[in-house]
């Protein structure tokens, strides 16, 4: 099998999922810049899922960078992941439209700590699929990345109940550490 269509698929989804989720913004009742004050909080929430959806593609592009061959097992660990992305347009409007209350902050918690799970869990099926000497194994051979991002995330969901605003601090953590395109995978491929 080759990866290009896994590739092409997976792009397609999370062009669809932002699309999704700005089309959910409303343009504002009035000109007066005032009349944005009651969609605030919808613009933050998408502004932070487009970071989020934007960063699972950057990484999962660079993933596939690193990738020979794929198999039916890839397939459905890479369907997983797009799955719990493309709950994010529900979370991301939930969030915002309740203000960033406790109960949907904890579900945006829930849609992040999956993705990351099924992201984790894609790239040990890819490690599994290309044997113990894969280039992925190599470049991440630390998965420090990917564990704290979890554990963040699981403190976020559950400060959520409490203090929304700190969970969502917690998200936003998480956003930062992969911000920047996994450089285990950059490093690896120039090596090689």
């Amino acid at each position: 099998m080759t990866k290009g269509r896994l590739e092409a698929f997976s792009d397609g989804v999370l062009a669809i999922i932002i699309t999704i989720m700005v089309l959910e913004l409303k343009v504002p009742e009035g000109s007066s810049w005032a009349s944005l004050k009651p969609i605030v909080p919808r613009i933050l929430a998408y502004i932070f899922s487009f970071i989020y959806v934007g960063i699972y593609w950057n990484n999962h592009h660079h993933l596939f960078q690193a990738v020979k061959k794929i198999n039916g097992s890839i397939l459905w660990a890479n369907l997983h992941l797009l799955f719990w992305l493309s709950l994010m347009p529900i979370a991301t409007e939930w969030i915002g439209t309740t203000h960033f209350a406790k109960n949907p902050v904890a579900a945006y918690g829930i849609c992040l700590i999956m993705a990351a799970v099924a992201y984790t869990i894609l790239e040990n099926q890819i490690i599994r699929c290309e044997g113990e000497n894969s280039r992925l194994k190599e470049a991440i051979h630390s998965k420090f990345k990917e564990y704290i991002s979890i554990i963040f995330n699981i403190l976020g969901i559950a400060v959520s109940f409490f203090y929304p605003y700190i969970a969502i601090g917690f998200y936003y953590i998480v956003a930062l550490i992969w911000l920047i395109p996994d450089r285990r995978i950059e490093k690896s491929l120039k090596e090689n």
